[in-house]
């Protein structure tokens, strides 16, 4: 995938989602939370999808291995 720069933040955020996810306590407010991050880094960063960035935190949080 892309090598791209994922900040502290959005990690935090999607880890928090996972481990509610993974709880089956996932809320509409941390679901929106980290989409709106997502959202709004992708369009601080020129050029960046915000799909890919999406994509790409979700590996590196749920499979450090492989980032």
């Amino acid at each position: 995938m892309a090598d791209i720069d994922i900040p502290p933040r959005l990690i935090d955020l999607e880890r928090a989602a996972w481990a509610e996810q993974q709880a089956g306590a996932l809320t509409v407010e941390t679901a929106a939370a980290v989409q709106q991050a997502y959202t709004e880094h992708a369009a601080a960063t020129e050029g960046l999808s915000r799909l890919v960035l999406e994509m790409e935190t979700k590996r590196a949080v749920r499979h450090p291995a492989e980032a």
